[in-house]
């Protein structure tokens, strides 16, 4: 059974859970603490800058192509939780290296997935406890609204109860510890990386 505590991608009238605790042979928490989802902070007025102006003089925020040397293979997926930055594998020993907002403090998991789902405009649905303590937010915000805190793509992982990498309406927390789990990456990045990764690409999560 779910959570309570859920994220739901609600799509063509079949709602799918992401964000929330990781169970069974999926990813493996790093701490004990019960993980809910990715907004602790409510989509209020979305933040209106770009990627390129938040890189602008912090090239840590800019996507690259950088020199890889490790073992995972061409096409997998790789967040390094403590850099903060998502890297896609490619041949020739090199990656594409993304920023990406990860989890806080008690809230970072690390292990294996793959992604699951592939998703386009997804809309929200509050979980019961982001509902309770702001009870004034709509119970679905819309696929493609400015206050849609996924963005416009997600890309939900394997392993039980599941984690997401998706875009974002506060781009200034891409580059920090600010969820509770999932992987946050500048909407022009998540769309970049949607349209490079397929279903079944392995994903790699370490701290």
């Amino acid at each position: 059974m779910l959570s309570r505590r859920v994220l739901l991608i609600a799509l063509a009238g079949a709602p799918l859970a992401a964000c929330n605790t990781a169970q069974g042979e999926g990813p493996q928490l790093a701490a004990s603490a019960d993980l809910t989802n990715s907004f602790a902070t409510l989509p209020g007025e979305p933040e209106k800058v770009s990627a390129v102006e938040l890189a602008r003089g912090r090239p840590e925020l800019s996507r690259a192509l950088v020199p890889y040397k490790g073992e995972e293979r061409p096409g997998t997926v790789i967040v390094r939780t403590n850099e903060r930055k998502l890297y896609l594998v490619l041949g020739d020993s090199k990656a594409i290296r993304y920023p990406v907002g990860v989890g806080r403090a008690g809230k970072q998991w690390q292990g294996r997935a793959s992604v699951e789902g592939k998703h386009v405009d997804p809309a929200w649905a509050p979980p019961d406890e982001i509902k309770r303590d702001n009870p004034r937010l709509p119970d679905v915000i819309a696929g493609g609204s400015p206050r849609n805190p996924m963005g416009p793509r997600a890309l939900t992982l394997s392993g039980g109860e599941q984690y997401a990498i998706h875009g974002t309406n506060r781009p200034h927390s891409v580059g920090t510890f600010a969820t509770y789990g999932c992987i946050r990456m500048f909407n022009e990045d998540i769309v970049d990386l949607f349209d490079r990764v397929n279903v079944g690409t392995e994903v790699l999560v370490t701290l």
